[in-house]
């Protein structure tokens, strides 16, 4: 599933290329994704005008100068910039042509993203009302972190992964701060110390940060705006490796599973 990180590459990916054009048309071959793409989709778009793309936890928001797209990339979709005569492709579910024959097109094999037109304030909107702090904002914190887990029993993993909390941090990159951290990731939250979320909080930034620079961690399904996969995967610590040396102790890694998710840690380095 693309994290933060491929969703913040894919914003800057095609950010370039539309902000300041005005959509000529919209082609929608497959309504039925996560959620039906209405009616009007199409014509709430034509003749509109992209403004900005921003990204909020793994939602793009491309705004217009009538509306709002909410897109999110599911499970194995992405985003990518083509003109208008490329080859329509197996799953290419939606292309929003704009006046200079550039198109956007939304590909998606598993049906799990969304198209979503919202009005008004976006950040109200049902899907992004609720969530949290942004790990790499200034309102990202130890102190925060640390009030939030108080009392909280479920495991460090789980607490971080809620969304509700911080967004973004997702299982790739949870697994990862967790290990650079030295923390447990089955430790119940409420037993972090504030030393334990200041280490939490500047382990996070790194990780996302440093993936965010290289491009993205190449998944599956996961290819990059330009079609370039990401390459953060080749410099993972702990994820995908269960079973094999940790890279600090060269003890075996562990892998178990929390919340259905796989999860891979060294319990001697971690506490």
């Amino acid at each position: 599933m693309p994290e933060l990180p491929e969703v913040e590459t894919t914003k800057r990916g095609i950010a370039p290329h539309i902000i300041g054009k005005t959509i000529e048309n919209v082609i929608v071959r497959q309504r039925q994704l996560r959620w039906l793409i209405t009616p009007d989709f199409e014509t709430n778009l034509i003749g509109a005008t992209i403004e900005t793309v921003q990204r909020r936890a793994k939602y793009l928001l491309l705004k217009t100068s009538t509306n709002t797209l909410i897109a999110h990339l599911g499970m194995s979709g992405h985003l990518r910039i083509v003109n208008r005569s490329t080859a329509i492709g197996n799953h290419d579910h939606v292309d929003i042509i704009f006046d200079d024959d550039t198109v956007l097109r939304f590909n998606d094999q598993r049906r799990f993203g969304a198209l979503v037109l919202a009005t008004g304030n976006v950040m109200k909107h049902s899907l992004l009302r609720d969530l949290g702090v942004e790990p790499l904002s200034d309102d990202f914190t130890a102190q925060q972190l640390f009030q939030l887990s108080r009392r909280r029993r479920v495991p460090t993993k789980t607490f971080l992964m809620t969304g509700k909390v911080v967004v973004g941090v997702g299982n790739i990159y949870a697994n990862e701060a967790l290990f650079m951290a030295g923390i447990l990731p089955t430790r119940h939250a409420g037993e972090l110390s504030l030393l334990d979320c200041e280490k939490l909080v500047a382990c996070i930034r790194e990780v996302l940060a440093r993936a965010i620079e290289q491009g993205g961690t190449t998944l599956r399904d996961f290819v990059n705006a330009d079609g370039k996969a990401g390459y953060f995967q080749q410099q993972l610590h702990v994820y995908g490796r269960g079973t094999q040396p940790c890279t600090h102790c060269t003890q075996p890694l562990q892998e178990i599973r929390l919340a259905n998710r796989s999860t891979v840690f060294c319990s001697h380095c971690q506490q």
